[in-house]
């Protein structure tokens, strides 16, 4: 299973953000985490990415402990964070190929770099700085970065964040395709989204799963994926 998590608790403080969470994601599924702000979406992809560390539970990323062996299973991910960071004095195919770089390919990192700038469509603004570009492009390239070492696992936090409609519909695409031989984590608040893009749709409320089913079966409901929502989280 390239993604395992089993019983994470999280605790800040006195708040407990997750309460012994578990899921399994599959290779070829793309799965789409909704839940309210405060829900722990984000505090979930940090501890499997290994940004942040749980207080219980485990969680394994290709067969690779995160807490044990750390290095091993982040080579394992592509990570798309929430607030998107970039060098913004560095050019984008220059920061690119960095990452690439850091990632470990070596002189495949320039072609890997050129590969993903045409990928995610950012051809035209490839030769300008981070730090002159759209929300929309900053985006673009923060997902050609989670891509660079063609990883088996994406982590994606809100990715179509600032994109214009032309822009999100590229993206969605892009995603649904790259979700064919990968396993695939996105958290969204737009539910036309998750239509378009997921196979799968987990609902996380107050720390606990409050729902985990596929996208077909929800589409067989009465009731509009909308609605279960808001009746799961009020």
């Amino acid at each position: 299973m390239p993604v395992s998590v089993e019983h994470i608790s999280k605790l800040y403080g006195a708040q407990k953000a997750l309460d012994k969470v578990s899921i399994d994601i599959p290779r070829g599924q793309v799965v789409g985490l909704l839940g309210p702000n405060g829900a722990g979406k984000s505090t979930l992809m940090k501890i499997i990415t290994g940004y942040l560390s749980s207080d219980e539970g485990t969680v394994q990323v290709n067969g690779f402990d995160v807490a044990a062996q750390p290095l091993k299973a982040r080579r394992c991910i592509g990570y798309l964070p929430e607030h998107n960071p970039l060098y913004d004095d560095m050019y984008v195919r220059e920061y690119l190929t960095l990452m690439g770089r850091l990632q470990g390919l070596g002189r495949k990192a320039k072609s890997r770099a050129d590969d993903v700038i045409a990928l995610t469509d950012i051809t035209p603004e490839q030769h300008k700085k981070n730090g002159q570009l759209s929300k929309g492009y900053r985006q673009r390239v923060g997902l050609a970065q989670a891509l660079i070492h063609e990883p088996e696992v994406l982590i994606l936090d809100e990715p179509t964040s600032g994109l214009d409609p032309n822009q999100i519909v590229g993206i969605r695409q892009l995603i649904q395709s790259l979700g064919a031989d990968r396993s695939v984590l996105l958290s969204t608040h737009i539910m036309q989204e998750v239509e378009a893009m997921c196979s799968r749709v987990v609902i996380i409320h107050k720390g606990h799963i409050v729902l985990d089913a596929a996208m077909d079966d929800l589409r067989r409901q009465p009731q509009s994926i909308e609605e279960i929502f808001r009746d799961l989280t009020n």
